[in-house]
């Protein structure tokens, strides 16, 4: 509407707001084609920006992956993971699968969040994947060069064989 009644920064205004409340992906679009050459380059890292700090890391992490920013997408993960929220198993396994190839540890991450939060809310439903996700992270280990302050994939496994020993139906698909 605001289109045809010729209303252009108002228009402007309305998906630029739409964009900060939801990180809708088609109103940043619609909203950089508004503007001139040069300024949508400057639009859209400030948008970038806007998306690695959005209170809802799951929806941070899905913008910067679908946009596609896979590098944000993995600075995000980095900065943040401690947020990281493991029951969110559909957003973080695209994620993962799309971060593995130039980003493992961004990956890994993700992939240990899954796995503690059905270790440790006892979802045994969520077995099989959890021990898929941890094969991952084996595989991953030989491509990370560096964890930072992050525990090494040994460590990680030492920490819930300590935390989760008894969780036998677990471990038994992955010593499998």
């Amino acid at each position: 509407c605001l289109e045809t009644l010729g209303l252009r920064d108002d228009l402007k205004y309305h998906l630029w707001d739409t964009f900060e409340q939801t990180l809708s992906a088609a109103s940043l679009r619609k909203y950089l084609k508004l503007l001139p050459d040069f300024d949508d380059i400057e639009a859209e890292d400030k948008a970038l920006d806007l998306a690695e700090a959005y209170p809802s890391l799951g929806g941070a992490i899905n913008f910067l992956i679908e946009w596609p920013a896979q590098d944000r997408a993995a600075k995000t993960v980095l900065s943040r993971a401690a947020d990281l929220n493991g029951d969110s198993y559909h957003t973080l396994t695209k994620a993962a699968d799309a971060l593995e190839a130039d980003h493992p540890l961004a990956a890994t991450l993700m992939r240990r969040a899954m796995v503690q939060d059905t270790l440790d809310g006892g979802k045994s439903k969520r077995y099989r994947y959890a021990a898929r996700h941890l094969a991952e992270c084996q595989s991953a280990d030989a491509a990370i060069e560096d964890y930072g302050d992050f525990p090494t994939h040994v460590a990680f496994v030492k920490s819930l064989r300590d935390k989760h020993g008894r969780k036998y139906g677990f471990w038994s698909l992955v010593d499998e």
